[in-house]
């Protein structure tokens, strides 16, 4: 029996030889919503461009302040205006988001403010600043707000048109080709005849890609013959980036992916220790990465979860980010172990514990649907009650 890649050497060795497959070029910021950055963004003025008032109120120097002394307002000044400087001794009427006047160091609230005729007396002693948001609070010139990798959101958006910022240089859409293999598959439908099932991995896959922001360049289906995988692997390979298949991975007779992929580039990698999802194969065609994940619907989400998604963010120009794990107690033991990392399909019951889904084979797809996430479970290891273990929920992926 050849010796399994552990989870995380797996990982490793995937990230090691993936590299950014897609160029650079600008686009217009209100269409660039869920792009990738090409390059770093530094602030080019300041966010706050000026001290302003944090609330509505009155501005003055503090040195000025007394208690009990009656000022008279010299200014007001909305947001939006320019004000002049500070008759010494005066306060300014001010606005929530007005600009400070020279000479003023203070803001005090208009509730503490107490009407004398033509005058403004303020009791409570201020402090030094207070209400105001200085020059550069958010982001101060020359403060790199973004990366290139991140992926800019609809708060990104906002961020960058405080800056005043029109245009971004992003990556182009990753083009991901998918193929789906096994003579037992048909379409969504057709009639089954005896044998076939529903091909729910090209469906299933294709979302995946289109959920994570990428371009699904082609979604083929070759049936189980070294001539029927190898012409759609040249089909995709013209226009795809990276290709994910499914099926056709193991060591049966009927399975003849990895041996194309021997014929048509160079395979780096093989057998995984992890449950579901241990054949899988990681290849080059041509310079094209390829990653071909075991035919089963959960293995299938399960590898796609932890080893696609890192190959397609690399590859896509993407910073990587590993999913976020939560130590959750199990609600359930097993003492027995295997020699594989196991992601356990669970949901969070309202005592906080994680109870396994009854049904875990790979074939089952219900079982996550039904479930909120994976319970890590490291190889050799055994599950106890009350036990913290990483939870990985779906949304994370």
């Amino acid at each position: 029996m050849s010796t399994l890649l552990a989870f995380e050497d797996a990982l490793q060795d995937i990230a090691d030889n993936a590299s950014i497959r897609v160029t650079a070029h600008h686009v217009p910021l209100e269409i660039a919503v869920g792009r990738i950055l090409a390059e770093d963004i530094l602030a080019q003025i300041a966010v706050p461009p000026h001290d302003n008032s944090a609330m509505d109120g009155y501005a003055l120097a503090l040195a000025d302040w007394r208690e009990g002394k009656a000022f008279r307002v010299s200014q007001r000044i909305a947001a939006g205006q320019s004000p002049v400087a500070l008759e010494p001794g005066t306060c300014a009427r001010l606005f929530t988001g007005a600009n400070i006047p020279p000479g003023a160091d203070t803001v005090i609230m208009q509730e503490n403010a107490q009407i004398i005729g033509d005058t403004l007396a303020f009791n409570d002693k201020p402090t030094l600043g207070s209400n105001i948001r200085p020059k550069g609070q958010d982001m101060d010139v020359g403060q790199t707000v973004m990366r290139a990798g991140d992926t800019i959101t609809p708060i990104h958006m906002g961020l960058l048109s405080s800056l005043g910022i029109t245009e971004v240089t992003v990556y182009h859409t990753l083009r991901v080709g998918i193929l789906t293999t096994g003579d037992e598959l048909v379409p969504a439908g057709k009639a089954l005849k005896e044998g076939q099932i529903y091909n729910s991995n090209g469906p299933m896959l294709s979302a995946l890609v289109t959920q994570a922001g990428y371009e699904v360049s082609h979604c083929l289906h070759a049936m189980d013959t070294p001539e029927a995988t190898e012409a759609a692997l040249k089909t995709l390979l013209a226009s795809s980036d990276v290709i994910l298949s499914s099926g056709g991975v193991s060591v049966g007779e009927e399975d003849h992916v990895k041996g194309v992929l021997e014929k048509l580039g160079t395979v780096h990698l093989w057998k995984i220790a992890i449950k579901p999802g241990k054949p899988l194969v990681q290849a080059s065609l041509n310079g094209t990465p390829f990653l071909g994940l075991p035919g089963n619907p959960s293995s299938t989400l399960v590898t796609y979860h932890w080893f696609a998604r890192l190959l397609l963010s690399v590859c896509a120009g993407a910073t990587v980010q590993r999913p976020r794990a939560y130590p959750v107690d199990a609600g359930f033991t097993r003492s027995k172990t295997i020699q594989r990392d196991e992601f356990i399909r669970v949901s969070i019951g309202k005592d906080g514990l994680a109870y396994a889904h009854a049904q875990q084979s790979s074939g089952a797809l219900l079982a996550a649907c039904e479930s909120q996430g994976y319970l890590h479970i490291k190889a050799n290891t055994p599950i106890e009650y009350g036990h913290s273990y990483p939870f990985y929920p779906f949304s994370g992926f």
